[in-house]
């Protein structure tokens, strides 16, 4: 399994479509193989400042899968409007460190 983030930096005035976008987008996310799950943060110190996390099979499955599959299309035009609002957006693998209160 691989993790992405994307970091995004949105206007206050847009905070709310951003979310809005997701609402939608998410349902591509739902319906591919290739998507374990997301997380849509928000920065409580800098409301202006999201992260999006979206845990995918591999780094294949999210590039080549998901990006080629039918479900791409309405998930980038959810999002359209906020792909300049990205200022990061990376795949990072776990490690051997992690831990969860159950």
């Amino acid at each position: 399994m691989i993790v992405e983030y994307i970091r995004y930096r949105v206007p206050a005035e847009q905070a709310d479509a951003l979310i809005a976008a997701y609402r939608v987008a998410v349902e591509s996310l739902r319906a591919s193989p290739h998507c374990f799950g997301y997380e849509l943060t928000r920065c409580s110190e800098a409301p202006e400042q999201f992260i999006l996390r979206i845990q995918w099979d591999s780094a294949d499955g999210h590039l080549q899968g998901f990006r080629k599959s039918p479900e791409f299309a309405p998930f980038l035009k959810a999002i359209g409007p906020f792909v300049s609002n990205i200022e990061e957006m990376r795949h990072y693998e776990h490690t051997e460190l992690h831990w969860t209160r159950a």
